[in-house]
């Protein structure tokens, strides 16, 4: 009777064992995610970041069946939110928006960061630089603009950004792969693009360098005109303006560019429950409307894609930076 208690005792024993045991794994046994998401912006709220990374963080919550809460962590020339990113757990509950200037801060020697300390999920979002010049200006294509700035350096202006930004880097990283030096044209810093094209109109400048998106307004209203784009070929929203090697220009490519990523680190299955996610979401007619109403440009990379973008993008910001003296 003794020893009946006693398999009876230690057969409960292991039964309340197993049950514990259960009760403590299956909740790290549960489907990802199993609570809200924190989505980081390194920009601050009303820009073009924030914008595309809030419609990206409202849908993403459609298809993951969590709240995803958008942040906006601002400062440094965007190296607080990038950095945030970077140094968060790799468990999938912190991921963010990197932007271009991920490439560029290292370069700088603002931070040490650089696409390496994160997973790609993937890239949603790029808007190549285009040349916008005056309507009534008398160069029709780049290469009349390039030759006159070789036979006049130091004559013609160009603004579009602050310096060392984003856009400035895309002029003078053009004179610099069509063999001229990048202070033939002088560049004005301005505050974004919108300043510049301002000047532009007013005459304060010859050139601005942007996205050709954000002089759509101007376009539209016949006071300027964009006779070239910093891409391989012709985009889809703006077919009428041509490739710089079609009128002229050198091989040079730049555009301002938004990805979805998570720390280093993410385990591969929270990965691509991310990846099926963001590529359900870009295809979606909710984030085309979204993205075409406001003149934005989609572009959709997988993870190894948009891992090899960011190494590209890197390399082609260090090569002009330090050809204009910007290179730490």
């Amino acid at each position: 009777m003794k020893s009946l208690r006693k398999i009876v005792q230690t057969t409960a024993g292991v039964v309340a064992a197993a049950t514990f045991i259960a009760g403590i794994a299956t909740p790290a046994m549960a489907a990802y995610p199993e609570r809200p998401i924190s989505l980081i912006v390194p920009w601050g709220a009303g820009g073009g970041t924030d914008a595309t990374g809030r419609i990206i963080g409202s849908l993403l919550q459609k298809e993951l069946g969590q709240p995803v809460n958008v942040i906006n962590r601002t400062g440094g020339s965007g190296v607080i939110g990038h950095s945030a990113i970077a140094t968060a757990k790799p468990d999938g509950y912190t991921i963010g928006v990197a932007t271009v200037e991920i490439g560029m801060m290292h370069w700088a020697g603002l931070t040490d960061l650089t696409y390496k300390q994160y997973t790609p999920i993937g890239l949603f979002n790029s808007d190549h630089s285009g040349v916008i010049v005056r309507a009534d200006s008398p160069w029709t294509t780049v290469g009349e603009l390039l030759a006159d700035a070789k036979a006049k350096p130091g004559e013609y202006k160009a603004s579009g950004t602050g310096q060392g930004g984003i856009w400035h880097l895309a002029l003078a990283g053009m004179l610099n792969a069509d063999g001229l030096d990048p202070n033939v044209i002088p560049w004005v810093p301005s505050k974004g693009s919108a300043g510049g094209l301002q000047e532009l109109v007013a005459e304060g400048v010859d050139i601005v360098t942007s996205s050709i998106v954000e002089a759509s307004g101007l376009l539209s209203a016949g006071k300027v005109k964009a006779i070239g784009v910093m891409a391989p070929e012709r985009q889809a929203a703006f077919p009428d303006v041509p490739a710089l090697t079609e009128v002229g220009g050198p091989e040079w490519e730049m555009a301002s560019w938004r990805g979805l990523v998570a720390p280093a680190g993410l385990p591969d299955a929270e990965a691509e429950v991310l990846r099926t996610a963001l590529d359900k979401v870009v295809k979606s007619d909710e984030f085309k409307e979204f993205m075409d109403g406001r003149g934005f440009g989609i572009t959709y990379l997988g993870n190894d894609a948009f891992e090899k973008w960011m190494e590209k993008s890197d390399a082609s910001l260090g090569v002009v930076m330090k050809a204009v003296g910007l290179a730490k």
